[in-house]
C-alpha cells in the first residue's frame, strides 16, 4: 500500500464523540507527513463542529502508535504541521477533550501522543515506553515537561533514562492512565467515558478543562481572577439556566450549547 491510495486516518462519528483511528498498522501507526496533517484537520472539525463534543484517539492493527516514522525522516519527510506541531497535535491539542485508546505499542512519540490527551485508556498488554535513548535520540514531542507533571520525578528519569517499557498497571498506580481494560477493549471503554463527557453540557466542559490546563502555569493570586474569568461564559449561559432548571424538574438536561 502506499501513500497515494491509502487512507491514513480513519473519521467515524458515534453521535457527539468523534472516533479518530490512525490508520497506518503496517508501520505500526507511525506518523509521516500525511498522517499528521490528517490529524491536524480532523481535530479542526472536533473544535468547530458543534456536534461533536470529545474526541477518542486509537490505531489500527493493533498497535497505538510508535511514534514519528525514522523512514519516511530519512527520505526528508517531516512529520509536523504548521498549525499544531508535531503529529499535527503536539504543540494545539485539541480545546475539546480527547481520550487515547491505545492497544499495543504506545513508544517513543506514541507515548508523548498520548500525553497530548486529557485521559488515557489502555489494554492491560500494551507496551508503553520512551525508548529514544536507546536510538540515540531525544524525546522532542512533550513527554520530558509533560511527564514530571504528572507522575513522580524518579518514576519519569527510570522511563527516560532507561529506555525501558513500564507496565501498564504501573501507570494506572501512579494515575498516569484512567483505566487498564482486557486486550480490544480500550475503544469500547474509551467511547463509553468520552460519552459520560459528551453528556454534560459542552461550554462547561469546555471552561474546566481550559481552566485545569492553565493551573499549572498560576500562582494561587493569579488563578482566582483567571479562572473566574474562563468560567464566565459557561455560567452566564442559557445551558447554565437550562442545567438548574432541569434539576428542579427532575428531568434530563438538553445541552445547547450557548
Amino acid at each position: 500500500m502506499t501513500e497515494a491510495n491509502e487512507e491514513v486516518l480513519r473519521v467515524d462519528v458515534r453521535e457527539h464523540v468523534m472516533v479518530l483511528t490512525l490508520n497506518r498498522p503496517y508501520a505500526k501507526n507511525a506518523f509521516n507527513a500525511a498522517l499528521s496533517q490528517a490529524l491536524s484537520d480532523a481535530l479542526d472539525r472536533l473544535d468547530e463542529d458543534p456536534e461533536l463534543r470529545v474526541g477518542v484517539l486509537t490505531g489500527a492493527g493493533g498497535s497505538f502508535s510508535a511514534g514519528m516514522d525514522l523512514k519516511a525522516l530519512l527520505t526528508g519527510e517531516q512529520s509536523f504541521t504548521k498549525k499544531r506541531g508535531g503529529f499535527g497535535i503536539m504543540t494545539k491539542p485539541p480545546d475539546k477533550p480527547l481520550i487515547a485508546a491505545v492497544e499495543g505499542y504506545a513508544v517513543a512519540g506514541g507515548l508523548e501522543l498520548a500525553l497530548c490527551c486529557d485521559l488515557i485508556v489502555a489494554a492491560s498488554d500494551a507496551k508503553v515506553g520512551l525508548p529514544e535513548v536507546k536510538r540515540g535520540l531525544v524525546a522532542t514531542g512533550g513527554a520530558l515537561f509533560r511527564l514530571p507533571r504528572r507522575i513522580p520525578y524518579h518514576v519519569v528519569m527510570e522511563l527516560a533514562l532507561t529506555g525501558e517499557n513500564q507496565p501498564v498497571d504501573r501507570f494506572l498506580q501512579l494515575g498516569l492512565i484512567n483505566k487498564v481494560v482486557p486486550p480490544g477493549e480500550a475503544v469500547n471503554a474509551a467511547v463509553e467515558l468520552a460519552q459520560k463527557i459528551a453528556a454534560n453540557a459542552p461550554l462547561a466542559v469546555a471552561a474546566t478543562k481550559q481552566i485545569m490546563q492553565k493551573a499549572y502555569d498560576w500562582t494561587e493570586e493569579e488563578a482566582w481572577p483567571a479562572h473566574r474569568k474562563m468560567a464566565g461564559k459557561a455560567l452566564s449561559s442559557k445551558d447554565a439556566r437550562e442545567g438548574s432548571k432541569a434539576f428542579a424538574e427532575k428531568r434530563p438536561p438538553v445541552w445547547r450549547g450557548e
